[in-house]
This record gives C-alpha cells, sequence and structure tokens, in this order.
C-alpha cells in the first residue's frame, strides 16, 4: 500500500467544500448530518460509520447523496477516510509487484474524479469469504459448517440445509442474523465458481478471492485516496448492496446445460445466467441429457432475483463491457408444468428411434440438402427407407436452438409443407412464409401463387440475403412481401404476423 499525503488527499480534485459534521440524527430511511454548511442526507449504511467531528465532501449535492468522501478525525491513529459510491465491473483477481492479490472496481459516474478502487485480497476475502462473527479465541465456523452441512455436499443438500436454517429460525425474530448468514453461505456454495474459490481459501487464506458475481451496486470502503484523486485505496470492504431486480420468464428445457448435481442456463438475448440443482429442478435429469434435449418441447417458469454482473470481451480488436443478471440461489423459484413428464419421455423415445433409423434419416437429410421435399413426397421416401409412418418429418431439418412455437404457429395454419435443408416452407390459404424456426432470424413472407412447386424450385436456388437486398430482382419474382423479425415476444411477432397473411388479430393473446 503506498503512503499517501492524507490531508492533501482529503480535498479530492474536482469535488465539492469540505464539510465539518457537527452532528447525526436518523430522518425517515435517511440520517441527517448538520454540518457547519448545509445539511446533508445520508443513507444509513454509510452513515453508521460517521461521526461528529468527521469532516465529509459530497460530489453532487442530492437528497440523499449517492456518493461522498469523509474522513474521520476522532481516531487517535492515522486519520482513515470513508468512501461510499457506485462501482461497476470488478476484475479477476492480479498479483501485485510483491505477489499479493488484490482486484481493480470501476467507479461510476464519480462526481468526485475517482475512478476506481483497489481492493486487496484480505479485503474481498474477509467480507465475502470469511464473514461470520466469531468470539474471541474460538475458531470461526466454515461456511458449511453455518448451513451445517458437509464439504462433500451437493447442490441439492446445500440448499435442502438452507431451507431447514429457515424453517428453524423463522418465528424467532432475534434468530435474523443467522438466517442472513445462512442466505450469505447459501449463495456462494450454490454457485459452482464462487464454490470452487471459497474452497481453495479454505485450502489457503492467501489464494486469490474473486469478487462475487463480478461488482455492479453500492459499497463502503476505509481507506486511503491517492494523490492524485483517481484511485482509492481500500484496507477494508465495510458494505456492499448489490444491483438487483426481480424477473420472471420461462425458459426451454432444451435450453439448459446438464452437468452432474448441477444444471446452468445462460440466454444471450435475455443476458441472464441461473443455476439449477435436482431439488430446484425434480426432473431426474443428469448429463446424458444434453445428447437428446434439443427435442424437448417444454418450458419451465422462472422467478427470481438478479444481481447484475459483466464481463469484458474482445469484440473487433475492442474491449466491450457486456452486461449479465445472475440469478441468486436463495430468492430462485422454479414452476415445472404438470406434464413435463409426458414430454421428456417422448422426447427419449424420438432420440432412442433416432439413433434406430440413423442411417435412413442420413439419407433423408442428405437429399433435402439438394431439393425441397412436401409431406406427401417424404412420406414415400420414408416408406421407401422403411422409416415408421409416424415419425415426425419435421425432426429431419430441426436443430438444437429451434423453438417448437414458431414452428407450430404456422403449421397449424398450413395447407402444405416443404422442407429444405435447415428451413421450413408453409403453404398458407393467402400467402407462402419461408421459416427458420430460431430466435434472430425472421419470417419471410410472399404473395400466394398460382404454382407453389414452381414458387419453391425458385426459392432453392436463392438465399434470404439475396432476397432481402433483392439481388438480381429475385424478391420481385418471388413476389416477397415482408419479413416479420423473431424478437423477444412470440406473441408480438404472432400477431404481426396474422396481419401480414391476412388473418384477423386476436389481441386476447397479446398478453406475453
Amino acid at each position: 500500500m503506498p503512503e499517501v499525503n492524507l490531508q492533501a488527499a482529503s480535498r479530492p480534485r474536482q469535488a465539492g467544500s469540505v464539510l465539518r459534521i457537527r452532528n447525526l440524527r436518523v430522518d425517515g430511511p435517511s440520517v441527517r448530518c448538520a454540518t457547519d454548511g448545509e445539511d446533508i442526507l445520508v443513507p444509513r449504511i454509510p452513515a453508521s460509520y460517521l461521526r461528529p467531528g468527521d469532516d465529509i465532501c459530497v460530489g453532487v449535492p442530492e437528497s440523499p447523496i449517492r456518493e461522498c468522501l469523509a474522513t474521520q478525525n476522532g481516531l487517535r491513529q492515522r486519520a482513515r477516510q470513508l468512501y461510499y459510491g457506485r462501482i461497476g465491473y470488478v476484475a479477476q483477481p492480479k498479483a501485485d509487484k510483491r505477489g499479493e492479490y488484490f482486484v481493480r472496481a470501476e467507479v461510476l459516474e464519480s462526481a468526485l474524479g475517482i475512478r476506481a478502487l483497489h481492493l486487496p485480497n484480505n479485503a474481498v476475502r474477509d467480507y465475502f469469504y470469511f464473514f461470520t462473527p466469531t468470539p474471541i479465541g474460538k475458531r470461526q465456523p466454515t461456511l458449511y459448517e453455518v448451513l451445517r452441512a458437509r464439504p462433500t455436499a451437493t447442490p441439492a443438500d446445500l440448499r435442502l440445509a438452507y431451507r431447514i436454517c429457515r424453517l428453524e429460525h423463522e418465528s424467532d425474530p432475534a434468530a435474523t442474523p443467522k438466517i442472513r448468514n445462512a442466505e450469505r453461505a447459501f449463495n456462494l456454495l450454490a454457485h459452482p465458481d464462487l464454490r470452487s474459490c471459497y474452497d481453495a481459501l479454505l485450502r489457503d487464506p492467501d489464494a486469490p478471492a474473486v469478487f462475487p458475481y463480478g461488482g455492479f451496486g453500492q459499497c463502503v470502503v476505509a481507506g486511503e485516496l491517492a494523490e492524485d484523486g483517481n484511485t482509492f485505496f481500500a484496507r477494508r470492504l465495510l458494505s456492499y448492496l448489490p444491483n438487483q431486480r426481480q424477473r420472471q420468464f420461462r425458459v426451454p428445457l432444451r435450453r439448459i446445460e446438464y452437468f452432474e448435481g448441477c444444471a446452468r442456463y445462460r440466454d444471450s438475448r435475455r443476458k441472464a445466467e441461473l443455476y439449477f440443482d435436482s431439488s430446484l429442478l425434480p426432473l431426474g435429469w443428469d448429463p446424458t441429457w444434453n445428447q437428446w434435449k434439443h427435442l424437448l418441447a417444454t418450458k419451465i417458469g422462472i422467478t427470481a432475483t438478479f444481481v447484475e454482473s459483466g464481463k469484458y470481451r474482445q469484440k473487433n480488436g475492442e474491449w466491450d463491457l457486456v452486461r449479465w443478471e445472475t440469478a441468486l440461489p436463495s430468492r430462485l423459484r422454479v414452476t415445472v408444468p404438470s406434464d413435463a413428464q409426458n414430454f421428456i419421455a417422448e422426447a427419449r423415445r424420438s432420440y432412442q428411434r433416432f439413433g434406430e433409423y440413423a442411417d435412413a434419416i442420413e439419407q433423408v437429410r442428405k437429399r433435402l440438402q439438394r431439393e425441397p421435399l412436401d409431406q406427401r413426397e417424404l412420406g414415400d421416401l420414408c416408406r421407401r427407407l422403411r422409416i415408421p409412418p409416424d415419425f415426425d418429418i419435421a425432426q429431419f431439418c430441426w436443430k438444437p436452438d429451434y423453438d417448437p412455437y414458431f414452428y407450430q404457429q404456422l403449421k397449424k395454419r398450413s395447407q402444405n409443407v416443404y422442407l429444405f435443408r435447415d428451413e421450413y416452407i408453409f403453404q398458407l390459404p393467402r400467402a407462402i412464409v419461408a421459416e427458420v424456426p430460431q430466435l434472430g432470424h425472421a419470417t419471410y413472407i410472399f404473395a400466394k401463387t398460382d404454382d407453389v412447386r414452381e414458387f419453391v424450385r425458385k426459392y432453392a436456388t436463392t438465399c434470404r440475403d439475396d432476397i432481402r437486398k433483392n439481388r438480381n430482382n429475385v424478391a420481385e419474382q418471388l413476389g416477397f412481401a415482408a419479413r416479420v423479425m423473431h424478437g423477444s415476444s412470440p406473441h408480438r411477432w404472432n400477431r404481426e404476423l396474422q396481419s401480414r397473411i391476412g388473418e384477423p388479430v386476436d389481441y386476447t393473446l397479446s398478453i406475453p
């Protein structure tokens, strides 16, 4: 830690005036600090570390404030500074010149000119991983002991231990700290990466301590401001509150990755990540599901509290911050449809049948790469190859990321369906639709024609980019009318599709 001039550092660049605190009193959800200037409203958490006689500098005069730098003058030791503000992305642990680990946190929109927090490894470790209160002379309990679980406990065992702890103490108001500690312990141990980090710290307290969930929130730290005013060197992390919000949506079972003991869902469109254990998602899954999960046609409901996180990725030679949200394991709820087991059994049977007729199916797919085939032609081909007539021919073009919703909505309206490569061409009463049923793609709509087979033959000789840009006048020749992006709301896509193909729109289905 570098030596700094505290007298100079107490007056950061681009800061407001430094005021002396005369007294503090509770004012609703905040604390009113009476100073030798105007009164300042400070949130209760940072205010709990302030005392009369301290100096405080506020960047923007808000009520209550969102950032401040205070110098504690009542201590007999060298003056200690407190910084309260909003941080963004926190980098992975890195070793300094002395071989000691630290993390660097970005400070967001600081009016005091502070750009980053320098957090030593022990500050991150003690606040997030070794936080349990311990009487003097006694060994600090591990997070496993807080939950009364074994270090070898499975994710499902950890969730059961957490639930039991809550049930035992919920009726006792005095046990609120125990419930809070149990929740913090569970949220760390239920995340595979954070659990690995904690286990490494148990073996070696000086091992690198990862800042959980990547930052983004409000924090209070104690330390010293560097002389240049750009970096605050923290000695202790006193408080941290992550940015969080409640979210509710549905997750396709086919989009989940299944591992031994846990499962993970990552959605680049929603920018969301969450982890499941077998007690939270009681479907009897195992890693072999990854071989045939793309055949699953059901979804589960998710209700969770998400905390903001992020990661830098290199794109076009530049580093770009991608913001994500991670579900807190303790605040995650899953709703499984009553018919989920039927869909699972059907998907497993389909996978087994694919294996039984793998050679014949491969011949069909090679044929579809060369020419489009409709339902009748596919049926004749399947009979010649001795594929059972009840086989779902839609699976010949199906890919793991396809969404059944788009296919089913068009299939129920169609008079005939052509399969070609990885697309479906639907003959509707008033239009022809080419569909790739995957998020990120679009539905292409063409005018009705008397010779559908000739249309399909011409369509097979071009590509979507040529149609969109009307190269060689191909869009006009095919009667291209519009395209409907799948977007984030399938119901919105359905409404726009109906209006484009000449169907009356049913607005009772417009609720997402």
